[in-house]
């Protein structure tokens, strides 16, 4: 019971991961790299504020900063720069490797004996692993209450359009290039906010953690659109969450299969891949299926 706490508690964590990409990925129809080092970059600048005696929630508040303004980076290197957005995304995570051995000073920092958003009293008081399931839902509801109000927005509305169409949305106006900024600083805020919970979840910032987060993300929104299927465009960011824990609670039934802890990137690739196929399979089964009724071919 303890470890389906536990994989809950961190499918409603990494869910922000998940929410962050799918702004970019699935709305604005944008392939961002920038998450694989905004997230430690996130989990960096939290433990060395917490760890340099700042509050917890200033330090998640810095976080969430910091993730920002690797968006912004890699909007100007985008919109200004005329950089494809696949390299826009990719030179400022490898920017971020150096920035994140700076802001920590070496390549692993702990946590221990300070004071996190877990280290609270009425945090202490929960069960066990009930923390991480407490914290990760105020933050999820918090987090898509606010984007789904944005999104309702004239400036939200905005902000699809030129995702669907960034040539019809200029035509009416929309400055794209905004659109597309404040979408990756959004996102990318996000995903610092994620890095910044999972680093005090974890006690420890790892200057490695952002490897194959993009995959975990990914998987999330996938699960969450094969899961569930046709959505609005609110239930789809409810469906990401939900997504990220039916991941999570898949990892821990591999892993109780007897696998090792070192395979998760391996198991997380093929389970994103299978998610992906799903849709495919499901169409051809279903164009096969007049022929199984006995409609023949050429009819």
């Amino acid at each position: 019971m303890n470890l389906i706490v536990s994989s809950i508690g961190q499918g409603l964590l990494w869910a922000l991961l998940g929410l962050g990409l799918y702004l970019t990925f699935r709305i604005l129809d944008f392939a961002d790299m920038t998450v694989e080092g905004t997230f430690p970059l996130g989990a960096a600048s939290a433990v060395a504020a917490i760890t340099h005696g700042i509050n917890p929630f200033l330090a998640t508040l810095i976080a969430i900063g910091a993730g920002m303004l690797a968006g912004l980076i890699t909007g100007l290197l985008y919109t200004k720069g005329k950089i494809p957005s696949l390299l826009a995304g990719i030179l400022t995570m490898t920017a971020a490797y150096s920035v994140n051995l700076r802001i920590m000073g070496k390549s692993n920092v702990s946590l221990l004996g300070q004071k996190t958003l877990f280290s609270g009293e009425f945090m202490r008081s929960l069960p066990q692993y009930f923390d991480s399931v407490f914290l990760g839902i105020v933050t999820i509801a918090i987090i898509t209450v606010i984007l789904i109000f944005f999104l309702s927005t004239d400036y939200g509305q905005a902000f699809i359009a030129t995702g669907d169409n960034p040539v019809m949305a200029k035509s009416f106006g929309i400055h794209t290039d905004t659109m597309v900024i404040i979408g990756l600083m959004v996102s990318n805020g996000i995903v610092g906010l994620c890095g910044a919970l999972i680093a005090q979840n974890n006690g420890y910032a790892d200057i490695n953690m952002g490897i194959g987060t993009i995959v975990i993300a990914l998987a999330s929104i996938i699960i969450g659109e094969v899961a569930f299927g046709e959505l609005t465009l609110n239930q789809r960011l409810v469906a990401v969450t939900l997504g990220s824990i039916i991941y999570r609670i898949i990892l821990l039934a591999v892993l109780q299969l007897g696998f090792s802890a070192n395979d998760l990137n391996l198991i997380s690739s093929v389970v994103l891949a299978i998610c992906m196929m799903l849709p495919q399979l499901e169409e051809r089964i279903h164009l096969k299926k007049p022929i199984l009724k006995g409609v023949r071919p050429h009819e």
